[in-house]
């Protein structure tokens, strides 16, 4: 079936049934034993259909990168282990993929799917995920074939992102109780990214939900238009 599930670049019905079923083995807990084999067949599937995650639409790429970042903070160290070497693999992939140029799509999904775990208070055990992601370097700086090439310094400029990202987190965690500070901290995060239309958008929608959490909802709509702008002016320059 390796054409259908191709087909129109991984955006087809079929390859979405296939997918699900491997990401809903992540989102439900399965045992320690089982998710060493869903590790190694998520590998498998990376290898066989590097374009459905790489250029087709960014849903697929999205949906693994959210789950596997989930898998970072387990309390099993050896599923740890194997989320930060699936994470490695699929940037390292997207890196082969557009010729050894970037990983950016994979870059820009992991900081979106860290910033939506923040807001969805999923991303819990902070050392733990610290812990993956020194993994995640040191794969960098050991792989051999990879020396020669910018990899290992993006792979280390997204592990500074990330860290970035939760410590700005940990400050609103201190000011939880402070609805205006809280906001103020995800302005600031969301005006960071003002040359990343997504990650922009996913902290004003995480603003919103604040907002709207509080009764503010001119706010919110407020948020939502900056969202509906956002939107907008990427279409209009496409």
């Amino acid at each position: 079936f390796q054409t259908q599930l191709l087909s129109n670049d991984g955006h087809n019905p079929l390859m979405k049934k296939v997918f699900d079923i491997h990401l809903a083995f992540l989102k439900n807990g399965q045992s320690e034993a089982a998710l060493k084999h869903v590790f190694a067949s998520l590998r498998g599937f990376i290898s066989k259909f590097p374009s459905a995650f790489f250029k087709g639409r960014v849903n697929m790429c999205a949906a693994l990168c959210y789950e596997i970042l989930k898998c970072c903070t387990s309390k099993l160290s050896s599923t740890r282990n194997e989320a930060s070497a699936l994470l490695y693999l699929l940037m390292r992939n997207n890196f082969e993929f557009t010729k050894r140029r970037t990983f950016l799509r994979t870059h820009l999904q992991i900081i979106i799917a860290v910033s939506q775990l923040i807001a969805d208070v999923a991303l819990s055990g902070g050392t733990r995920f610290q812990n993956s992601l020194l993994i995640i370097n040191n794969f960098a700086n050991s792989d051999r074939p990879m020396k020669a090439t910018a990899f290992p310094s993006e792979v280390k400029d997204l592990t500074k992102r990330i860290r970035t990202v939760l410590m700005a987190t940990a400050q609103m965690k201190e000011h939880e109780k402070d609805p205006e500070m809280l906001i103020d901290l995800q302005y600031s995060l969301a005006k960071s990214y003002a040359s990343t239309p997504e990650l922009r958008k996913t902290w004003l929608d995480s603003m919103a939900k604040i907002h709207v959490k509080n009764g503010d909802f001119s706010e919110a709509a407020m948020c939502y238009v900056h969202v509906a702008a956002l939107i907008a002016e990427f279409l209009h320059r496409k």
